[in-house]
């Protein structure tokens, strides 16, 4: 029997779509609705549920972090009121604590760590998807992969045992000879040439940071339309000039995105950091002098702080501190995709 007549049986019958069946012999049978099978009926609620229990288990995951940090370091901030962020001091022996030098350290280097690395990202990924053969594109993609993976306490060993000897001999000398005497700039490059230091400890998160940042530099780039560049090309624009006015600014949103992901990457480092930085509790403006970060200062001090003492309980207070950090740059970020997007 023919499509056509088939339907126009259904018709006659007064059968729709929704009701009709075909058995094996090809005639058409009704089915009432209320007894039709439901698909995925005891499935669907379980995973909507699961999917819901995702959801609030992470708040309350968070939620519970952001209560033992306050709740453990509140005696601290009764101790010493808010004084406790704008106090340098940092002095187990007379219980006189501060985060001052600690919340320093942690923007300093941070801040170092994403002025080296950016132009290092942009230039990788530059390379990679305009200018580097298909021959070096990949072997250099897989290297910067793997970068990533590398344990933050092998860096931290790679700089303490190679880095900061280098800069203890050919880096910080010259810089502290021929800077140093400069004023104002000069207060920067001065100091002994200990090798350790902030300035040290920023290569390193740089270092660290680079195969984050050139990973999502590396997609967005290569996410813009060929079609944009080609227009580009044709109207005799040069490479540099595609990449500056085409490639960069279709991507910005995106980069900027990646510049405070790995701006949030370098504020909590700990192993790598505490290997270079020195670890002084001491307030310098000089590059080259030691410091502490406060993930730093938690990994160094944290073993020996007795339980319920007020040393604890002010480690317990930079790590609140760190995270309100890290939100603000969180929230910042947010703010400036949302502006680009608008």
């Amino acid at each position: 029997m023919g499509l056509a007549a088939r339907e126009a049986r259904l018709t006659e019958r007064g059968v729709s779509g929704m009701d009709a069946t075909m058995d094996t012999t090809g005639e058409v049978g009704r089915i009432p609705i209320h007894k039709a099978k439901s698909v995925g009926g005891v499935s669907d609620p379980l995973f909507v549920a699961a999917l819901w229990a995702s959801g609030i288990f992470v708040l309350i995951l968070l939620g519970l972090i952001i209560a033992q940090l306050f709740i453990g370091g509140f005696p601290a901030l009764q101790e010493f009121g808010l004084d406790f962020i704008w106090t340098a001091s940092w002095n187990p022996v007379t219980e006189k604590f501060g985060a001052l030098v600690m919340v320093y350290g942690t923007l300093l280097s941070a801040i170092i760590a994403v002025v080296v690395a950016l132009p290092l990202s942009f230039g990788i990924a530059f390379f990679l998807t305009e200018i580097a053969p298909q021959a070096l594109k990949r072997p250099i993609g897989v290297a910067v992969q793997l970068l990533a993976a590398v344990p933050s306490i092998i860096y931290g060993m790679w700089g303490f045992f190679v880095i900061a000897p280098l800069m203890a001999q050919y880096v910080q000398p010259p810089l502290i000879e021929f800077l140093g005497p400069i004023p104002l700039l000069g207060v920067l490059f001065q100091g002994p040439p200990l090798g350790s230091g902030m300035f040290t400890a920023g290569l390193i998160l740089a270092v660290m940071i680079v195969p984050f940042i050139t990973a999502m530099f590396v997609e967005t780039l290569e996410s813009v339309p060929p079609m944009l560049k080609e227009s580009a090309y044709g109207v005799g624009a040069t490479t540099y000039e595609v990449y500056k006015n085409v490639s960069v600014p279709y991507g910005s949103t995106a980069m900027v995105g990646a510049v405070m992901l790995g701006l949030g990457r370098a504020l909590g480092e700990t192993m790598a950091v505490t290997f270079v930085i020195g670890n002084a509790t001491r307030l310098s403006a000089s590059l080259f002098a030691p410091g502490a970060t406060i993930a730093s200062t938690i990994a160094n001090e944290f073993p020996e702080a007795a339980i319920g003492s007020l040393k604890l309980t002010s480690l317990l207070q930079l790590g609140f501190i760190l995270f309100v950090i890290s939100f603000i740059v969180l929230a910042l970020s947010r703010a400036l995709v949302r502006s680009r997007l608008d």
